[in-house]
């Protein structure tokens, strides 16, 4: 990992500036293409797809500063590659810009890099403040993207929207719903599910603002105390343990060097980039045009599916195989250790293996929910979460101890001190259990939800900072663990339907704010910067992009209508919690011993591979890449990381370590060229060709 020195102010007012002034257009560029038009996916992938663009764009024209105007051969490579891709789409399709639109929007952008530089004397953006900027873009997306407040509009006024005679809400549900949560007047929900009713939205604000106002503190408290879990691993995890860390190597190397950047002389970046650039450029365009051949790197293009191909049984019960080619996904694997990357491709196949089994042997049909995977998906990421927590208990005791004044571990350089981390955590403990009371949750529920979803919260974090893969875990979360292993008669009717409205924030965790924020800390601790200021600016962001995505998401909606023309309206985590509600209310929800047990042996299963890799050197299977198979996360791209540890393993070996280094920036250039493009792209089809386009990096 490069080691960045910069003497420059990383807050300085200018970063925060930009990066303030950059939030509100992420969140609207987000907004438009997840829910507007649901394309590009941006936030789905743990490196999010636009702060990598808006760095991209940033280090751009910090080296036309630096040079003063003076353009690199590969930039200018790269202008006149965007510059073609624009002409041959517009001559062969059209579009609703003219030629002389085009012409001048270049002018302009040429005028902007060349003359500016040139005439006022700029100084670039350092390292550090563009590692700023880019954790607060990273940030923003953590809030405004698909797993996160897009679910909490869809959630708000779907109660009252679609109760019926039929399904007897009225009855049942609404009257044990807290007012003070939802939207209920019939025509604030009209405009909003109808569109087409911009003048209402600062008429119907109040009715909207309440809602918001409580939901927001949630929020905000939940991300402070993933802030605190975060400073009491921090240390032990980032510089004892010295995790791998895969997700920030790209942003690093993209800021090293401030105006320098000596990532962008490497050749092997460029071809890299070409390779991922042009892939994705075809593809564009053969969505314009069905006649020009894909070239079939997606999970769901037909001609990926194995599974097609196989229809003897009991092979056939292998199901959709998708053997994604992503290049963005080979070259985030490449920065995982080889037998960690094995483990992931490894286990989706062993996944494959026991379906195969089951169908031989009878089981699928005779065992309802055979193989059970999603109960041994949530035993297995419950165990994740004990065993860091185990791993790490030396560490905490010691951070418990300097809590309470009896410790001499130093925390001078955490970003907040430890006694204050835990006081903070405990705090907000009590105002979530408040919270949930209020809402109508036992507080004996509340503890054990609460409990249950930091847990997963953790695991998922330390995950991430291992592995650096997607954690999409959608079948895993705390309602349905509580279902599974205490069931709906000991949970309580009256707690079902509070229980489940929770759900919007739990479903998928694919935004989920505390892996981010620990890369956050780690970024600053390679770059040398405060590790309080960064947990301050991270506070700030989230308090700006909650209002930021408030207003654009309202403003869509009322504009289009949230069940009009918003393609991507997130309404599904409403839809499948008032299902489980009336199902659970309705019929009730059993413990199955089939399924207790099939939680235990995830559990234990998670927790002998962990022994394993303690105890034997040579063990080669991660606990991580089991839980991931069985929670379906690596489905998308089991195949794109088999490909990336075959290659990493025949260059240790043709080269060991030093062809290894080299081999570095061309897998940046896989995850750069395809993000780069995903981005033109997402920019493209919605502004310039009312989304005929229809691209996306991923899915």
């Amino acid at each position: 990992m490069a080691k960045l020195s910069q003497k420059d102010k990383a807050f300085s007012l200018r970063a925060i500036f930009i990066g303030t002034l950059l939030i509100p257009l992420n969140i609207y560029w987000i907004t438009i293409m997840e829910v507007r038009w649901y394309t590009l996916d941006s936030s789905c992938l743990p490196l999010f797809i636009t702060p990598i663009f808006f760095l991209f764009i940033l280090v751009l024209f910090n080296i036309f500063i630096y040079h003063r105007g003076q353009v690199h051969s590969i930039l200018l490579f790269f202008l006149l590659s965007f510059l073609d891709l624009l002409i041959f789409i517009t001559l062969i399709y059209r579009t609703s810009l003219s030629w002389l639109e085009i012409l001048f929007l270049l002018f302009v952008v040429d005028c902007f890099l060349y003359l500016l530089p040139r005439k006022i004397p700029l100084r670039p953006l350092s390292s550090n403040e563009l590692l700023v900027i880019y954790i607060m873009l990273v940030m923003s997306t953590a809030i405004a993207g698909t797993d996160s407040i897009q679910y909490l509009f869809g959630l708000l006024g779907y109660p009252f929207k679609f109760a019926t005679p039929e399904n007897r809400w009225a009855e049942k549900i609404l009257p044990y719903l807290p007012k003070w949560l939802f939207v209920s007047d019939q025509e604030a929900l009209e405009a909003f599910y109808g569109g087409g009713a911009s003048n209402l939205l600062f008429r119907h604000f109040s009715i909207w603002a309440k809602p918001l106002l409580y939901w927001s503190i949630y929020v905000l408290i939940l991300i402070f105390m993933m802030l605190c879990l975060n400073v009491m691993v921090r240390k032990q995890w980032t510089e004892a343990e010295k995790l791998s860390f895969p997700i920030i190597q790209l942003p690093l190397e993209m800021v090293r060097g401030g105006g320098e950047v000596p990532l962008f002389k490497n050749k092997l970046l460029w071809s890299g980039f070409a390779v991922a650039f042009i892939i994705g450029s075809l593809n564009g365009i053969a969505s314009l045009l069905p006649y020009i051949p894909r070239i079939p790197v997606s999970a769901w293009d037909p001609a990926n599916d194995l599974g097609q191909y196989i229809t003897t049984p009991p092979w056939n019960a292998i199901g959709w195989t998708p053997l994604s080619k992503y290049p963005f996904a080979i070259g985030l694997a490449f920065f995982i250790p080889a037998d960690l990357s094995f483990s992931c491709w490894f286990f989706y196949v062993f996944r494959k293996i026991l379906q195969v089994l089951g169908r031989a042997t009878g089981l699928e049909g005779t065992v309802r929910g055979f193989p059970f995977f999603n109960e041994q998906a949530s035993g297995a990421w419950i165990a994740l979460a004990f065993v860091a927590i185990w791993g790490t208990r030396g560490f905490l005791k010691e951070v418990f101890k300097k809590a309470i004044g009896k410790g001499n571990l130093d925390d001078t350089n955490e970003p907040i001190g430890y006694r204050t981390a835990m006081v903070g955590f405990l705090l907000g403990w009590i105002f979530l259990i408040v919270f949930a009371y209020k809402a109508g949750m036992a507080v004996w529920v509340s503890c054990t939800f609460f409990a249950i979803y930091f847990l997963l919260s953790l695991a998922m974090t330390r995950v991430r900072a291992e592995l650096g893969t997607p954690h999409e875990i959608y079948f895993v979360n705390p309602e349905n663990i509580m279902g599974t292993l205490l069931g709906s008669q000991l949970i309580g009717k009256r707690n079902i339907i509070p229980l489940w409205f929770f759900y919007w924030l739990n479903r998928c965790y694919r935004t989920n704010p505390m892996p981010n924020q620990l890369e956050a800390f780690k970024m600053a601790d390679v770059a040398k910067m405060g590790q309080r200021g960064i947990l301050w600016l991270m506070l700030f962001t989230s308090v700006i992009s909650l209002l930021a995505t408030y207003f654009f998401n309202l403003q869509l909606y009322y504009s289009d209508g949230a069940r009009a023309k918003c393609i991507g309206f997130k309404d599904h985590a409403a839809y499948e919690g008032f299902i489980h509600i009336n199902n659970w209310l309705d019929y009730g929800k059993k413990v199955e011993k089939e399924g207790v047990i099939a939680f235990a042996v995830g559990f234990i299963f998670v927790v002998l591979l962990r022994l394993a890799r303690w105890h034997l050197w040579w063990w080669p299977f991660h606990p991580a890449g089991y839980a991931l198979a069985v929670s379906f996360a690596m489905d998308y791209f089991w195949f794109s990381f088999f490909i990336s540890w075959l290659l990493k393993v025949l260059l240790l070996r043709a080269g060991g370590m030093k062809l290894h280094r080299r081999a570095i920036p061309f897998f940046l250039g896989l995850i750069l060229g395809d993000y780069v493009i995903g981005s033109i792209w997402g920019i493209l089809g919605p502004f310039a060709f009312q989304q005929r386009i229809i691209f996306k990096t991923f899915i």
